[in-house]
């Protein structure tokens, strides 16, 4: 599957951010936990200049915590304050405003020395479509005034918000870049709801998102679906086992694979299939660290 996906408005949206990124002293990029690597969007490293960057892991929760952890360090090494959070629940919002202030002492001790007391600390908040900003938002200053919904393309437009007397927060709408690098990149992005689901075809998605369970994590087809999960089953063919096993028969006792395929990427999607990390760290002579998708 060729995914590909970038509405008009995010061309207006990046040039926003160019922009707004000049009146900011920190750039938070929320990622999800479970593809670190495809939800971020290579635009924002040339965007930023030399702005002090971190790293928010969000959906946390719903990733695996031995690969989360092993992240979380690879960053921190490179210089990027880290901050694991799951934002439906609030899990490690409150430690925000520290991680912030921790990266930023010398600059915060620098306008204090020149007087500048008081100063506002001002976070832009990026990061691909429907990857958690508005609600982690939400969550950071306990109030709904950034705009959020479980799709892409709610936040239309760039919000401000104030966390405290000494925080502010731009809630910038997610953007994505004008050509993912290949296959796996568009489909994970596709997985997670980065997406929209409208602009793909939901049976092919999920018989692909079947078959990297199958080859990974089959125990977690079998606990949820209640059915074998063969090595060279086809992707199709396990989403008509699943959907039988559901009971989603329609007239002519035939199965409904798209009544099916959507059941998979919400329960992939919320969780409920259990705790997936899709790419991970792989370890090279010398200490150093690249990816590889799983």
């Amino acid at each position: 599957m060729n995914i590909q996906w970038y509405p008009g408005h995010m061309t207006k949206t990046r040039r926003q951010m160019e922009e707004d990124v000049k009146f900011v002293d920190m750039v938070a990029e929320v990622v999800d936990a479970r593809i670190p690597v495809s939800s971020r969007n290579p635009d924002i490293d040339s965007m930023v200049g030399d702005r002090s960057r971190m790293m928010i892991f969000n959906r946390a929760d719903q990733a695996d915590p031995e690969q989360t952890a092993r992240w979380l360090a690879h960053f921190r090494n490179r210089g990027y304050a880290v901050l694991e959070t799951d934002a439906k629940t609030g899990r490690g919002v409150n430690q925000f405003s520290a991680v912030v202030k921790a990266a930023l002492k010398e600059k915060m001790e620098a306008w204090k020395a020149k007087g500048q007391v008081g100063r506002l600390v001002r976070v832009m908040v990026v990061g691909v479509p429907n990857v958690g900003k508005s609600t982690l938002i939400n969550k950071i200053a306990r109030k709904r005034s950034a705009k959020a919904g479980d799709r892409p393309g709610i936040t239309r437009g760039k919000q401000w918000v104030r966390v405290d007397s000494g925080l502010e927060l731009l809630d910038t709408p997610g953007i994505l870049w004008p050509k993912f690098e290949d296959e796996t990149t568009g489909l994970h992005l596709a997985f997670t709801g980065a997406v929209k689901d409208e602009v793909m075809d939901s049976e092919a998605l999920a018989s692909a998102l079947m078959e990297l369970l199958r080859d990974r994590y089959p125990q977690a087809l079998t606990a949820r679906y209640k059915m074998d999960v063969g090595p060279e089953i086809p992707g199709w063919e396990l989403l008509e086992r699943a959907a039988r096993k559901r009971g989603m028969l329609i007239s002519g006792g035939e199965v409904d694979t798209q009544r099916m395929s959507k059941v998979l990427l919400d329960e992939f999607r919320g969780g409920k299939l259990g705790r997936f990390t899709l790419e991970r760290l792989k370890e090279l002579p010398g200490g150093d660290e690249r990816h590889v998708g799983v």
